[in-house]
C-alpha cells in the first residue's frame, strides 16, 4: 500500500498568529507570561499535551482559536507578551558590553543530550539538563553560540512501575512535526543532508533547528527511507543498545555535526565538548583543515588543540567511555589513514598510558589531550580529575594539572517557581535573570518580607502535595484500582509537614536508599504528631542497572507498609516537569551520595534557588557552597574505603541532624506561626545560589577563561593563510625533538646554611644545559614552598628565573646561567627546586605533556 503523505498544519486566525512564533522558539519555557497564554486557551490541554505549545496548538478545534481570536483582552496581553519576547532578542545583552569586537565569533557547543522542557524529551538526566541550562543562559547573555546533538526518536524511556516495584520501561515515538523542531531546508526546499560512511555503508543525516531563544540548535537524525535499517536506528534511543550502537551514535555527533555546520554555512573556530562523547568531532576537524587549508596533521591538530574546551564530568574511571580498539578501526580506520598516523599512534590519543596494547581507546582521554582548555564542574571534582588523568602530564605536580574548574550552575527563570521568580521580580527588577552575577541582584532578597517569602513558600509545598496525589491517582486508575482507592489519594501527604525531597537517578553510588537505613527511627519521626515529616521520592534507574532498580524497589516496599503508607510517596516517570513541582515545593533537599562520586549535583542548587534547604554530603557542588547559614551537611567530608562502614556512620549522621537540627528549627515558629530563622536561613539560600551557582555566571566563566581566550589563539594562528599556527607547529615539533638533551645541571644557594629565618631572602643560581634548543625557546622557573616529610610540597608557588647568558665556566656552549631569588614567608620545612618549559608567545599557558624538565 502506497500512502501520499501530507503535512497539515493548524490554521491561526490572523489576530493571534504570534501564538505560533512564540510556540516556536523554547523561549516560552522560562517565561511565565508565554505560559499563561496557552494555560488561559485551554488549561486541561495544555497537560494533556505536556505542556507542548506547538501540539497544543494543532489539537484545540478551530472554534476556541476563533473566540481567542475576538477576546480583546487576550488580544492585549498577546501583544504584550509578544513586544515582550522581541526586545528580548533583539536587546544588546552582557556579551556585547564586556566583549564588544567578539560579536561574530560564534562558539560550537556540542553534547549527546539536551533538558530544555518537557514537551521535547530527548534527554535522560543531569547532564541533558546542564545542556539545556547552558543554551538558555548563553541566549540570556548574548553569547554567540551555536549547538549540536542528536534527535532522538524514542528519547528517553517512560517509567512504569510493576505491581511488586520493579522499574519497567516504555519507549514512546516522539511526533516532530508536533515539536518545537523545524527540519532545515535547503535552496530548493528539499532537507538538507550530510553523509557519511560507516562500515562501508553510507548514512544520510538530516538536520532539524531548535530555536532556545537567539540560540540555534541544530539536531541530527538518521531515522529517514533512504537508510539500511541499521543507519536508521543510530538516533533511535538516548542512552540505548551496545558498544556499537555507541560508537556509531557518536561518530554522528562529533563528525556528522561538525559536516552539518559546514552545509549550514557557519563553521565556528571554537568547539566546546561536553563530555567525551562529541571527541570525533576533533578528528573531522583536523581533516577539515588538512582539505581545505592545506595543514599537514601536525599544524592542524595545534589549532585545533588551541580552540577546543572540553568538559568532563565523571570522577571515576569506569564511567568514562572506552572502546575497544577494533570497533575504532572497523569505523575510523580509512580516516585515520587518511590523516596520515599510524593506527597505534592514533591509539595513543586516547590511551592513559601509551605504548600499552591491552588499554582500550578512551574518550575521555583522547579529549584531554586535544584541548588546551579543560574543566572539571565542581572544586572537588576538578581536583579528582587532576588526580585520575595524572599520567597524562607525568611530569607536573598534580596541583598544576591543567583540569581548571569552572563549577556547574543551573538557569533560574526555568527552575524558579512562577510565584518565587515574580516575588523577585517585585525586588530585584524585571531583568534580574540576565544579570544575575551582580552582587547587588540577589543581596535583594534580604529586602523580601519573611510573611512574604513564607507565604509563597507554602503556596509551593501545597502545589506539590496536590500534584503528587493527582500523579497517585492517575497510577492507581491505570492498575485498576477501586474507587475507595483511588480516593484514599487524597489522603496522602500533608501540606503543612516538614517536606523532604529525593529525587535524581537511582545508582548505587546515590544510595537513594540510605534514609531507610534504620525504618524504625524513621518511622517513628514520620509518625510524630506535633512534628512530623515525610518524603517525595522519584528517579529512573538506567534500564541495564539491576542495582540500581533494586533500590527503587526497596523503597517501593517501604510506601507500602502500613507505618510508611501516606507519608512515603515514589512519583513514577521522573521527568522535568516532576523536577520543578518538587524542587519548587520541598522544605529539605537530600542528597547523600559517596562522597568524592559526585561531580556536582545541580539539583540541590535548583531547590536552593526557591529556598529548599540543601542537605547532603560534602561532595558535589555542595562541598564549596556549604555554609551553616544556607543549609545542613553529612558528615564532615570523609572518605571511606569501606561502603558498609560509610552507610552506617552517614546514616547516623543523617537521622541525627533531621532529629537535632531540622526538624526542631523547621518548627520553631513565632507568635504569628512564622519560622524566622528557618526562612532566614531560606533567604540566605537563595542568595548564595542565585550569586555563585547560576548557569550564567558559569558562562561567564567559560566565556572569559575559555572562549574569548581560544578565540584570540583561533584569530592569531589562522592569521596570513595560518602561517602563524604553521611556524608554531613547526617550533614544537623542533623543541619538542630536542626536549631529551635539556637539563638543570646544577643548583647553587651561595651563602645560604640549613637553617633560615622567615623573610629571608635566599639567591638561587642554576646552570642549564640546553643542548639544540635556544634560550629564547624555554624559560626557566625557580619552584618553592612548604614540604611534607616525604619531601614532597605541601603547596608552592613557581616563579620566573632571570636569564645571565652562557655559562662563564663550562667549555660547551650550550650551557647557559640563570639565577632568581627566593623569599621563605612560612616557618617550618621549606623546599626549593627548578624547572624548565617550551616558552613562545603564541603557545598557549596549558602545559604540553611531556614538555617540561625539573632538576
Amino acid at each position: 500500500m502506497r500512502v501520499k503523505q501530507l503535512l497539515v498544519l493548524p490554521k491561526l486566525p490572523e489576530k493571534i498568529s504570534k501564538l505560533q512564533h512564540l510556540a516556536s522558539n523554547l523561549w516560552y519555557c522560562w517565561n511565565w507570561d508565554v505560559v499563561r497564554l496557552f494555560i488561559r486557551l485551554d488549561a486541561d490541554m495544555w497537560e494533556r499535551c505536556y505542556q507542548n505549545p506547538i501540539e497544543m496548538l494543532s489539537r484545540l478545534p478551530q472554534r476556541r482559536l476563533e473566540k481567542a481570536a475576538q477576546d480583546e483582552a487576550f488580544l492585549a496581553k498577546l501583544d504584550k507578551v509578544y513586544g515582550k519576547y522581541q526586545d528580548y532578542l533583539k536587546r544588546k545583552k552582557w556579551f556585547h558590553f564586556k566583549h564588544s569586537g567578539y560579536e561574530a565569533n560564534r562558539v560550537a557547543y556540542f553534547s549527546l543530550e539536551y533538558g530544555l522542557d518537557t514537551g521535547l524529551p530527548v534527554y535522560s538526566g543531569g547532564l541533558g539538563v546542564l545542556s539545556g541550562d547552558t543554551l538558555k543562559s548563553a541566549s540570556d547573555l548574548g553569547i554567540p553560540m551555536t549547538a549540536i546533538g542528536l534527535l532522538y526518536r524514542y528519547g528517553y524511556f517512560r517509567q512504569i512501575l510493576s505491581s511488586d516495584g520493579w522499574q519497567q520501561e516504555r519507549y514512546e515515538e516522539n511526533d516532530w512535526y508536533h515539536m518545537p523542531v523545524q527540519l532545515v531546508k535547503d535552496e530548493s526546499g528539499q532537507p538538507l543532508r550530510v553523509s557519511m560512511v560507516l562500515d562501508n555503508v553510507p548514512v544520510q543525516i538530516q538536520i532539524w533547528k531548535v530555536s532556545v531563544g537567539l540560540i540555534p540548535l541544530y539536531m541530527l537524525d538518521t531515522n529517514i527511507p533512504e537508510n539500511s535499517s541499521k543507519g536508521r536506528e543510530i538516533t533511535s534511543v538516548l542512552y540505548g543498545g551496545d558498544k556499537d550502537m555507541r560508537i556509531r551514535q557518536e561518530i554522528v555527533l562529533g563528525i556528522g555535526g561538525f559536516r552539518a555546520l559546514k552545509a549550514l554555512g557557519e563553521v565556528p573556530q571554537i568547539f566546546h565538548c561536553n563530555e567525551g562523547h562529541s571527541w570525533f568531532l576533533t578528528l573531522e576537524r583536523i581533516r577539515d583543515l588538512m582539505i581545505d587549508k592545506g595543514l599537514t596533521f601536525k599544524e592542524a591538530a595545534q589549532f585545533v588543540w588551541s580552540t577546543t574546551v572540553f568538559t568532563t564530568h565523571t570522577p571515576v574511571p569506569a564511567g568514562n567511555e572506552k572502546f575497544d580498539p577494533v570497533l575504532i578501526q572497523r569505523y575510523l580506520g580509512g580516516l585515520v589513514k587518511e590523516l596520515g598516523l599510524g593506527w597505534n599512534e592514533f591509539l595513543d590519543i586516547g590511551r592513559l598510558n601509551p605504548g600499552d596494547g591491552t588499554e582500550h581507546f578512551g574518550m575521555t582521554v583522547a579529549a584531554l589531550r586535544s584541548s588546551a582548555f579543560c574543566n572539571g564542574v565542581s572544586e572537588l571534582h576538578a581536583g579528582i580529575s587532576r588526580q585520575m588523568w595524572h599520567n597524562i602530564w607525568p611530569e607536573l605536580p598534580k596541583e598544576e594539572i591543567p583540569i581548571k574548574a569552572i563549577t556547574n550552575g543551573v538557569h533560574p527563570a526555568s527552575w524558579t517557581s512562577h510565584d518565587m521568580h515574580d516575588l523577585f521580580e517585585s525586588y530585584f527588577g524585571p531583568h534580574f535573570v540576565e544579570r544575575p552575577g551582580a552582587p547587588e541582584t540577589w543581596e535583594r532578597v534580604h529586602r523580601i518580607p519573611d510573611v512574604e517569602m513564607w507565604r509563597i513558600h507554602n503556596k509551593r509545598r501545597e502545589r506539590l502535595i496536590f500534584f503528587a496525589r493527582k500523579r497517585i491517582r492517575a497510577r492507581l486508575q491505570r492498575r485498576g484500582a477501586t474507587q475507595s482507592e483511588v480516593q484514599h489519594a487524597d489522603q496522602y501527604l500533608d501540606p503543612s509537614a516538614l517536606t523532604i525531597g529525593f529525587a535524581r537517578r537511582f545508582s548505587t553510588y546515590k544510595r537513594g536508599n540510605l534514609i531507610f537505613a534504620d525504618p524504625d527511627r524513621l518511622a517513628r519521626l514520620i509518625s510524630d504528631k506535633d512534628r512530623p515529616i515525610q518524603l517525595i521520592i522519584s528517579g529512573k534507574a538506567h534500564p541495564l542497572d539491576n542495582p540500581g532498580k533494586e533500590i527503587i524497589q526497596d523503597i517501593i516496599k517501604y510506601t507500602r507498609e502500613s507505618r510508611f503508607r501516606n507519608r512515603v510517596v515514589f512519583l513514577e516517570d521522573y521527568d522535568i516537569n516532576v523536577a520543578r513541582y518538587m524542587v519548587q515545593g520541598c522544605d529539605i533537599w537530600l542528597n547523600n551520595p559517596r562522597r568524592p562520586q559526585e561531580a556536582s549535583g545541580t539539583s540541590g542548587m535548583k531547590a536552593a534557588l526557591n529556598g529548599v534547604l540543601h542537605f547532603s554530603v560534602l561532595d558535589g557542588w555542595w562541598d564549596e557552597a556549604y555554609a551553616e547559614e544556607t543549609g545542613f551537611k553529612i558528615g564532615s567530608g570523609e572518605e571511606y574505603e569501606n561502603v558498609g562502614v560509610q552507610n552506617s556512620l552517614e546514616s547516623e549522621a543523617l537521622y541525627n541532624t533531621l532529629e537535632r537540627e531540622i526538624i526542631p528549627l523547621f518548627y520553631e515558629r513565632n507568635d504569628v506561626d512564622l519560622p524566622e530563622r528557618w526562612v532566614g536561613k531560606m533567604k540566605a539560600s537563595i542568595h548564595m545560589a542565585g550569586q555563585r551557582f547560576s548557569a550564567q555566571r558559569m558562562l561567564m566563566d567559560y566565556t572569559n577563561n575559555c572562549y574569548i581566550p581560544a578565540i584570540d589563539a583561533a584569530n592569531n594562528l589562522s592569521n596570513d593563510n595560518y602561517s602563524v599556527g604553521k611556524e608554531l607547529a613547526a617550533w614544537i615539533d623542533r623543541v619538542s625533538g630536542s626536549w631529551d638533551k635539556i637539563a638543570i645541571s646544577d643548583i647553587e644557594f651561595p651563602e645560604v646554611s640549613a637553617t633560615v629565618e622567615v623573610g629571608e631572602r635566599i639567591k638561587v643560581m642554576m646552570k642549564v644545559n640546553l643542548g639544540e634548543i635556544k634560550p629564547e625557546d624555554i624559560a626557566v622557573e625557580i619552584v618553592s614552598g612548604r614540604l611534607n616529610s616525604q619531601e614532597q610540597f605541601l603547596d608552592y608557588s613557581p616563579q620566573p628565573a632571570k636569564f645571565e647568558g652562557p655559562s662563564a665556566n663550562d667549555e660547551s656552549q650550550d650551557v647557559y646561567s640563570y639565577t632568581g631569588e627566593v623569599t621563605c614567608r612560612e616557618s617550618g620545612r621549606f623546599g626549593i627546586t627548578a624547572r624548565i618549559v617550551p616558552d613562545n608567545e603564541h603557545l598557549l599557558k596549558a602545559f604540553k605533556p611531556k614538555l617540561i624538565s625539573w632538576w
